[in-house]
């Protein structure tokens, strides 16, 4: 917050002359020139990571979307509607993938009012299918900041104290109609331990920049449709735990998967279910059974709705802690002059008429940027301990399991 204000707006400082950035070649072309402005700018995500802080593993996100007229305009292309949708799928894949122990939500806030869209939960196709519904929804009227985030507060209060409690705001209009003080709220979020970050597709609000700083959130406005898409990437990795989070120990089971083939009891119905619309495919008699009461579910991860225990599978666990031991960035080195071809270790391509280059600090060798991103945002282990896996197959592999959050 002190860095944002003595920075101050970019028209309060003096130009730069951006245009100094970008060199010829020795063929007389710019490619070279822009192509590591790109590469720099990709690098740039890795050393935003907090090493050594703590972080949150189990986390609760409420997704607000406007949804008012403002979302009509065609800034984003086709509209800000349709752009903020596609970008908000692949959010949802890479968060669930990041964070598979985590739930999410989305509340819609239009025409002065706010609506629960999708409840929290942890099915990714889920939450998709409500976004993909909401490109035919009408947009209208004006959005109520205030009451969207009274929705969402009134559900993350009652989350238990070892989880994170977040809020991500998509704001396109330049007002918002609340039936009350805003500021209250905000006070209350911050006394709830709630994390609000806002994004803003027009331009800069004072009070949602507001209500970052005071809840410990961010907030930035985008430029375009790429770079709306960078600063929603950048929410999947879990913030920094609040002081005030419990370390607690949470009892989680692994349930054994059973098919059709290896169950020849009866047909039923799995407790996701029992009381919501029955599956198109009918009942059948495989399923995950939780170790403690027996209850079927049809997937995981999923609270049991008769005991509630954590149902996880091991794969879930062991990505759950790759925030928590991340790998150290590779070191960037220049091209080396001359010598025979160069080629990446992960995807074999050739590196040389790339002026960026990463390098391991462990085994010397070389990898292009977008190996890099992938090897450190995605895959979270080195290329060349992959096939060794996680350390948590055996111990999770059925049963019940006391995990450390």
């Amino acid at each position: 917050m002190a860095e944002d204000e003595e920075e101050g707006y970019r028209w309060e400082s003096g130009y730069e002359k951006t245009w100094e950035a970008i060199q010829e070649d020795e063929a007389g072309l710019l490619d070279s020139s822009v192509a590591d402005l790109v590469a720099r700018a990709k690098r740039a995500r890795l050393h935003r990571a907090r090493p050594h802080v703590r972080l949150g593993i189990m986390r609760h996100l409420y997704l607000v979307l406007d949804a008012s007229e403002a979302m009509f305009v065609q800034d984003l292309k086709p509209t800000r509607l349709i752009c903020c949708l596609k970008i908000l799928e692949g959010y949802v894949q890479e968060f669930f993938d990041q964070n598979p122990i985590s739930q999410l939500g989305i509340i819609v806030t239009k025409n002065k009012r706010a609506e629960v869209v999708c409840e929290l939960g942890g099915n990714p196709i889920k939450v998709i299918e409500h976004l993909r519904k909401l490109s035919s929804a009408p947009c209208v009227g004006e959005p109520s900041l205030m009451n969207a985030l009274e929705l969402a507060a009134s559900s993350l209060r009652t989350m238990p104290s070892h989880a994170s409690r977040e809020v991500l705001v998509l704001m396109a209009s330049l007002t918002t109609c609340d039936p009350g003080n805003i500021n209250a709220t905000i006070q209350s979020l911050c006394k709830e331990k709630i994390r609000c970050s806002v994004i803003g597709l027009a331009a800069e609000l004072r009070i949602t920049r507001h209500l970052a700083q005071e809840t410990g959130g961010e907030y930035a406005v985008c430029l375009d449709d790429s770079h709306l898409r960078d600063l929603t990437m950048a929410h999947v990795q879990p913030p920094p735990a609040v002081a005030h989070m419990e370390a607690a120990l949470i009892r989680i089971g692994f349930p054994s998967h059973n098919t059709s083939a290896d169950s020849p009891g009866k047909l039923s119905y799995c407790m996701c279910h029992l009381n919501g619309p029955a599956p198109p495919e009918g009942p059948d008699r495989g399923g995950y059974l939780c170790p403690q009461c027996y209850s079927k579910h049809c997937e995981l991860p999923v609270d049991c709705a008769t005991c509630g225990l954590t149902l996880m599978s091991a794969p879930h666990l062991a990505r759950s802690y790759h925030h928590l031991f991340p790998l150290e960035p590779f070191e960037e080195v220049e091209r080396p002059p001359g010598g025979p071809p160069q080629h990446c270790a992960a995807c074999r391509a050739r590196i040389d008429t790339q002026k960026l280059i990463s390098k391991c600090g462990k085994c010397s060798e070389l990898y292009c940027v977008d190996c890099d991103l992938f090897i450190h945002e995605t895959r979270h282990v080195e290329v060349a301990v992959t096939s060794r896996g996680s350390g948590y197959g055996g111990a999770a592999r059925r049963g019940t399991l006391w995990v450390g959050v």
